[in-house]
């Protein structure tokens, strides 16, 4: 049987005419090894296929087994699904994935959070291509792959003379996974496919564990986001940056030093529309700071679930103005938050605080506590004069006072453009001169990494749910409110570039 490509005129023919009929089972997969629209959270896949069916299934670190199959309308450019089947690849763990329009016919391969293009044909092209698509996913491949994989790691753990500990961890990991296994309908991800109902696939995707160990061997970052001029995207660049990491496996605090409280607000902290059931006041950022012995970062930090996995926050309130007095006479409240973070140098990777756009306490707090510096700017006018502000006081007050402590100065990772004009012609002509301005005038790094204003990025903070005739805040992520938009694409690349500026990647 061959396959030609203009028999396809749409996305629905090419998943019969070129994957089902075609594809599928040439490439060794029947109809008990492959599964149509599978759906977990956000992620819905048009195919999902195994090289070996065990049931019930989980998809790990340790199943390289598994192919996704994505298929598009003939006239979509495949270029432009490559970011969402970087996600489903990463965020599944799976090794493979197919990505066609008929036309073209692309395999990528998946290297921890990276996917790169192992092949590529025209449609017209597949028969003659068949052998080697076989040779890279074929179900007989993937299981040859996944044997000698447990062969290797098996000699592996005997050469090391592991092989009794080894047993017990298999023991307990083969018990979790049974209990994950039977885990109530609500806790387990939804799968539609033709698998008969009482053989469901329960998929729990997992995080990258070696990028987590990975992390767990450098010492706890911490980084500041500041500048003195409001409104150019502090609270939106630590929430989604947060979130982004968090992401990645990395585990982050996130700690609100203004005043406003935007930043706990945005973490969903904030889930009272009458100031009578307040909870924020009885325990936040103010005890961190006030108290020697008591309210440590553990009893103050709450869990955020603005972001899955959760990001842990130690949230702000409009108290904390009326404290700053209390504070200036306070000698030890400069150092504060540096004796407080001592003890959770193991618990967390990242540590992100916001900061008020003031030259006050609450900046110079963070400011000498941080190892880093992320400032976001629209770069406008009275943004960038602000810039020559935020230099002399780095110069003036915070690096002298890290000086008298002993500790290096600030680390500027640059100025992130933030809250930018998408609009093509500014970003053609204007933005390159703005960034130029800065670098030049000001002698400061811009960032490669560009956030745009974008309309996700605001309807993501300001997400509610009705609670019967309350409206209650429930904000999210760019991640989990948008995961295949621009702005998510923005602040993945932002994650990128800081973990590799901190030494993190």
């Amino acid at each position: 049987m061959s396959f030609n490509p203009d028999l396809c005129r749409n996305e629905s023919e090419v998943e019969s005419k070129l994957i089902v009929s075609y594809l599928l089972p040439k490439l060794g997969y029947g109809i008990e090894h492959w599964h149509q629209e599978v759906t977990l959270g956000s992620i819905r896949l048009d195919f999902l296929s195994f090289a070996a069916q065990e049931l019930p299934f989980r998809l790990d670190g340790d199943s390289p087994l598994a192919l996704v199959m994505e298929a598009k309308h003939p006239r979509q450019n495949l270029d432009r699904h490559l970011r969402k089947l970087k996600r489903y690849l990463t965020s599944m763990n799976v090794k493979y994935g197919l990505l066609t329009n008929a036309k073209e016919i692309r395999i990528y391969q998946r290297e921890e959070n990276e996917i790169e293009l192992i092949f590529k044909c025209w449609g017209s092209q597949v028969d003659e291509k068949i052998e080697e698509i076989k040779a890279l996913i074929g179900r007989d491949y993937l299981g040859q792959n996944r044997n000698s994989q447990t062969t290797k790691i098996m000699n592996e753990e005997v050469n090391e003379n592991t092989v009794e500990s080894t047993s017990e961890t298999r023991k307990s990991g083969k018990e979790e996974n049974e209990n994950q296994a039977i885990a109530p309908q609500s806790e387990t991800r939804k799968i539609v496919s033709n698998t008969p109902k009482n053989q469901r696939i329960l998929v729990n995707p997992e995080i990258d564990s070696n990028q987590i160990n990975q992390s767990r061997r450098n010492p706890m970052k911490v980084i500041a986001v500041y500048h003195n001029k409001g409104g150019v995207g502090k609270t939106t660049t630590v929430v989604n940056l947060a979130a982004a990491l968090s992401k990645r496996g990395y585990r982050v605090l996130v700690i609100d030093l203004d005043s406003q409280a935007n930043t706990t607000f945005a973490t969903g902290l904030i889930k009272f529309n009458d100031e009578q059931f307040d909870d924020i006041k009885d325990s936040y950022i103010y005890h961190v700071l006030r108290y020697d012995e008591h309210s440590s970062i553990p009893e103050v930090a709450r869990v955020s679930r603005f972001n899955d996995p959760e990001v842990h926050v130690i949230p702000s309130h409009i108290s904390l103005m009326q404290a700053e007095t209390e504070f200036n006479n306070l000698r030890s409240s400069l150092t504060s938050l540096i004796k407080k973070l001592k003890p959770v140098e193991g618990k967390y990777d990242v540590v992100l605080i916001d900061t008020p756009p003031s030259f006050n306490l609450y900046a110079f707090i963070p400011l000498v506590s941080a190892n880093y510096l992320i400032i976001p700017s629209d770069l406008k006018p009275f943004a960038n004069q602000g810039l020559s502000n935020v230099k002399n006081y780095l110069h003036e007050e915070i690096n002298r006072f890290r000086q008298v402590m002993n500790k290096p100065d600030i680390e500027i990772l640059g100025v992130l453009p933030c809250k930018i004009n998408p609009n093509s012609r500014f970003v053609q002509y204007t933005l390159p001169k703005q960034i130029q301005t800065v670098s030049q005038r000001y002698e400061l790094n811009v960032m490669e990494t560009v956030i745009f204003q974008r309309e996700e990025l605001a309807k993501c903070i300001d997400k509610t749910r009705q609670v019967g005739e309350l409206e209650i805040p429930e904000p999210s992520s760019i991640f989990d409110y948008a995961p295949d938009s621009s702005s998510c694409q923005e602040f993945e690349s932002l994650a990128n570039e800081v973990l590799n500026k901190i030494g993190l990647k």
